[in-house]
This record gives structure tokens, sequence and C-alpha cells, in this order.
């Protein structure tokens, strides 16, 4: 999947956070695209990073910390002030699950069909 598409349906999962927590509130689709744009290159540089320094409480909590560590990313982004809001921590980490998976139905109605 292009780098544009990718961009597009991350935004389009971040505009539809906000209607399922209410903790999280995204001004307009802009600032969606903006958000995305900034949280992709936050997880891209800061993420694996973050993963490395915690493997001890990686492996301890079977991966699960990873979900921590989104959230915390996820709060980071909205703290930049990019149109993205984030009340608390646990509306980051709730929001930050709703994205990924809501990114991820989405990138499955873009994905080309397979070839048989």
């Amino acid at each position: 999947m292009g780098i544009l598409i990718r961009l597009i349906v991350n935004a389009l999962a971040l505009y539809v956070v906000p209607y399922i927590i209410s903790g999280v509130h995204v001004t307009g689709f802009v600032e969606a695209i903006v958000a995305a744009l900034i949280l992709g290159i936050v997880n891209a540089v800061i993420k694996p990073i973050l993963v490395l320094l915690s493997l001890p409480l990686e492996i301890l909590t079977l991966g699960l910390f990873t979900l921590v560590i989104n959230a915390v990313l996820f709060y980071l982004v909205a703290q930049f002030g990019v149109g993205l809001r984030v009340d608390n921590f646990w509306s980051a980490f709730l929001g930050a699950l709703v994205l990924s998976i809501v990114s991820f139905l989405l990138a499955q109605l873009v994905r080309p069909p397979a070839r048989a």
C-alpha cells in the first residue's frame, strides 16, 4: 500500500476515534492528517527505541507493554497541539487501541485483492 494511501487511512481512523472514545478530540480532517503524519513519524523513530529499552517488561508481559508504549506515544503526539487532544492517559490508551483496530480494518478495505 502506498504511503499516501496509508496516511489517508490512518487519518480517517484517527478522525473516527473521537466518535468512539469520548476523551479524544480531533478538530478537523486536515488536523487529523497532520496528526496521523506526526504519529507515523513518532512510531517509526521513537517506538523502536522505547520497545528496546523496555525489553524486560515486554518479555515479562508477553508483549502487552507495547500497548502502554502506544498510549504514551499517542498522548505525546496530542501534546504537540496539532488538532489532536487527549484528556488523560486512559483516553490515550483506549484511543491508541481503537486507532490501531480501525486503521487495520480500513487498510483491509483498500487493500487490492489477492491474485489467484
